[in-house]
């Protein structure tokens, strides 16, 4: 005999699998991307950040019940704590970051882009002071090489996380991002917007969320 309660539980969890809707994300970030769902990994940039120009798209599915917190972590690539790339060469260079991102539902409507109604907070600024670019043997920490570093806080991608002192995402035009490799690959909605903290080239890694209804 089947007890009552295991077959309320089996109901529940069928119900539960019932109600997770099938999601569709186009994601096209420089350098480096991965997103999480109610704080639980979904997607990882399949292009390794390593590389100084790792630029491209991914298309994935994940499936979610509303409503959901879509979390991101977004880092321009970066040699050191300088905040520079191509260091020790004549091409020495901060880098400038920049991400922009839509999802579907399975009716192929889009309900979520990249814009300024993102949450966001910076977690690696470099170099505070951009003349570290021009110091023939950069070194993190010296001189105008200064950097800040901030502690990812717990549980930031999870739907009971108090966000409301991070600041809005800021926007940045097409042309300031400057998009390669993949991002043309992509159909973006009109209303898909490109974001990052403030500055695209002080600010390596920005943590993003938006709660979706």
């Amino acid at each position: 005999m089947r007890h009552p309660f295991t077959a309320l539980i089996a109901l529940t969890l069928s119900a539960q699998a019932v109600s997770a809707e099938t999601f569709f994300a186009d994601v096209w970030a420089d350098n480096w991307f991965d997103m999480r769902i109610d704080g639980a990994l979904v997607a990882e940039d399949s292009v390794p950040i390593t590389p100084a120009r790792s630029f491209n798209a991914e298309s994935f599915s994940f499936d979610a019940d509303r409503p959901f917190v879509i979390g991101l972590t977004a880092k321009d690539f970066i040699e050191n704590d300088t905040g520079l790339e191509y260091i020790g060469s004549r091409r020495q260079q901060m880098g400038d970051g920049g991400l922009i991102l839509q999802i579907r539902d399975a009716a192929g409507d889009v309900f979520a882009v990249s814009d300024e109604s993102w949450q966001c907070l910076v977690v690696h600024a470099a170099p505070l002071d951009t003349s570290c670019e021009n110091v023939p043997e950069p070194i993190a920490g010296e001189g105008a090489c200064t950097f800040e570093i901030l502690d990812e806080p717990e549980g930031w991608a999870a739907p009971d996380f108090d966000a409301s002192a991070w600041d809005p995402a800021t926007v940045h035009s097409e042309a300031a991002v400057d998009p390669k490799d993949g991002y043309d690959r992509i159909t973006w909605t009109d209303e898909a917007r490109f974001i990052w903290g403030p500055d695209l080239e002080r600010h390596n890694t920005v943590l993003c969320r938006l709660t979706v209804e």
